[in-house]
């Protein structure tokens, strides 16, 4: 998110776009029934690289959990970038794991990948899960008897009054690690192919001792791990607002103004009905403390009866106007709803690494203006929006990879139990990433959830594209960047242990756009970003749908093509579509970005909340 404008970006140079050609190799064909087969074939050849994709399919009779296709790659000819899949290499060996989110397939069903290369050679000695990728010499059960090592590092992440959350490393196995099953006491509670889960279900003030146990593929069930005991939270905690069905939308301080969006308009738009959070967007960081980011929006503008949300007009007396009392004429007509202050955001996380040097002393600040008695019950607990811990965003941080850590906790200690304490944090899983250089997973634990920022990957900021979908779901064949897509980042975050419950998806209200572009798919070139109302290469959905209605769709999100014009957006056909998965993957819910965004009569909002159910 950001100040200026109104939106962040994740400025990263993309890899360069892949040429299209029309060769197409294939691995040996995935025919025997029975079995787990793989099909692999090259989609663009032009000599000295190309693009490529497989196909796992299970023709067994029942449900595989985990797969993993090893081949060989001739000298000269290389695998770079990979979608969809954890690629490992061993001289000219690769193997290729499944994703977080694709290890378990159904019986007939099919999952795939896909990846981009370099050099004129192919696979060569394929096999899937320890047999060739043909289905020929399929070990049976009898043959692997090796069991996979032990699981170690199992560790609590997270509790609250009803529930535990666990991760661990991983084992590993002669053939493959097909999933892990966690055990609560000599009860199974969970099984799963990550390296996470959730046991619920728990009564509240009561110890608990868990293990995992890896297994593979032929049934071999590896010794339990080192136990680790944990003692949930008392009653009446938990996590407010209920997991999977939240709706988190953001309101910005600036929008009273060239924007003409004010509370009322929340109410009006039928939008109140449809959010559990609101996120009040910004408070500022400055000298290491909390500060106040616009006085006269937050609380000093007076409202007529018209544009108030009750018909009731301030007085020049009273105490408290602005935004902040017209929330709280809002709360009074929704009483479930809550309202998170955010402090930080593109523009003002400048601050977060002088507030990082003495997290308590920063604590204390929040706390205090958060909790001033004039504003006191209008406001449920704070959000932080630090763009980003450990690495560059507007300017560049080098707080360290436990910064993160320090202030989140920091904050829990002060806020206490009773408020809400959220982060908004980067979506960038890359390989060597935002992601990987803050201990997000250490930090979860402290947070009620995460607000995964799963927009703004690509946009005009790269003047010449090429053209890509500022928010897709998945990864694509071409697209600019490995790891630059939701389905990574949330599979990522799990594997760091973060529990799927502490993730909301991000949706942008908003399309980023070029001109200057003669191609109607993505991956054209152009000359640079779009014209837009507030600022070029950016436009609200409101407008898109009519000045440039979608023409396709691409990794589950929608794009564009008027003119010269090339947008991509997400609509309420692409945003359920975006709920569904949030919901496959058990997700806390999700939250998006920001509310001027939407239509009068919260089309996209609507779209969120019927998607969640």
């Amino acid at each position: 998110m950001s100040r200026t404008g109104g939106r962040r970006a994740i400025a990263l140079a993309g890899a360069a776009t892949l040429a299209v050609a029309t060769a197409l190799a294939m691995a040996p064909p995935a025919s025997s029934a029975g079995t787990v087969t793989a099909t692999c074939k090259k989609g663009s050849d032009w000599g000295t690289g190309f693009d490529g994709s497989c196909t796992i399919t299970n023709g067994t009779g029942a449900a595989i959990n985990g797969w993993k296709l090893e081949a060989d790659m001739p000298s000269g000819t290389s695998v770079g970038n990979v979608w969809n899949a954890t690629k490992a290499v061993s001289g000219n060996h690769y193997t290729f794991t499944n994703a977080g989110w694709n290890g378990t397939i159904a019986a007939g069903a099919s999952t795939s990948f896909g990846f981009g290369g370099s050099g004129s050679g192919w696979f060569t000695g394929c096999t899937v899960n320890g047999a060739s990728c043909d289905g020929s010499g399929d070990p049976g059960p009898g043959d692997d008897t090796e069991a996979p090592t032990a699981p170690s590092g199992l560790r609590s992440t997270g509790k609250t009054a009803t529930s535990v959350s666990l991760a661990w490393s991983a084992s590993t196995d002669n053939v493959g690690v097909t999933g892990y099953d966690l055990y609560n006491g000599g009860t199974k509670a969970a099984s799963t192919t990550g390296t996470s889960a959730t046991v619920n279900g728990l009564s509240p003030e009561t110890a608990y001792t868990f293990t995992v146990k890896a297994k593979d593929a032929a049934g071999n069930t590896s010794p339990a791990s080192a136990s680790v005991s944990v003692t949930t939270d008392k009653g009446g905690g938990g996590n407010p607002g209920g997991g999977g069905d939240k709706v988190v939308g953001y309101f910005v301080d600036w929008g009273v103004y060239q924007r003409n969006y004010h509370v009322k308009n929340i109410e009006t738009s039928g939008s109140a009905d449809k959010l559990t959070h609101i996120n009040y967007a910004f408070g500022n960081v400055q000298n290491g403390k909390c500060t106040v980011g616009d006085s006269y929006a937050d609380y000093e503008k007076a409202y007529t009866a018209d544009q108030s949300v009750d018909g009731v007009a301030d007085t020049w007396d009273q105490p408290l106007r602005g935004s902040f009392n017209q929330l709280r004429k809002l709360k009074k007509l929704h009483p479930n709803l809550k309202v998170i202050w955010s402090f930080g955001g593109w523009t003002w996380s400048g601050g977060f690494g002088q507030a990082s040097q003495n997290p308590a002393a920063f604590a204390e600040s929040c706390y205090n203006l958060v909790e001033d008695p004039r504003w006191a019950d209008v406001f449920d607990g704070i959000d932080i929006d630090w763009e980003y811990p450990n690495a560059c965003g507007l300017s560049c941080d080098t707080s360290g990879p436990d910064a993160l850590s320090k202030v989140l906790s920091a904050l829990r200690t002060k806020f206490g139990s009773s408020n809400l304490v959220t982060a908004a944090i980067t979506a960038d899983a890359s390989d060597g990433g935002k992601m990987d250089v803050a201990d997000y997973g250490g930090a979860a634990k402290y947070i009620d959830w995460y607000n995964v920022m799963t927009y703004d990957f690509f946009g005009a900021w790269a003047k010449q594209g090429p053209t890509a979908p500022h928010s897709p779901l998945t990864s694509y064949p071409g697209i600019p960047q490995a790891g630059f897509n939701s389905a990574d980042a949330i599979a990522k975050l799990k594997t760091k242990g973060v529990p799927a419950s502490k993730l909301l998806l991000g949706i942008g209200f908003y399309g980023r756009g070029w001109t200057g572009v003669t191609q109607s798919e993505p991956g054209g070139t152009a000359t640079g970003p779009a014209p837009g109302t507030y600022e070029a290469g950016i436009e609200d959905y409101k407008v898109l749908k009519s000045k440039c209605p979608a023409t396709g769709t691409i990794a589950g999100t929608a794009y564009a093509k008027c003119g010269s014009e090339w947008w991509s957006y997400d609509t309420p056909s692409t945003i359920r579509g975006k709920m569904a998965y949030a919901k496959d993957q058990g997700l806390g819910g999700a939250f998006f970005w920001e509310l001027t965004g939407d239509t009068a009569n919260g089309e996209l909002i609507g779209a969120m909340r019927g998607g969640l159910g």
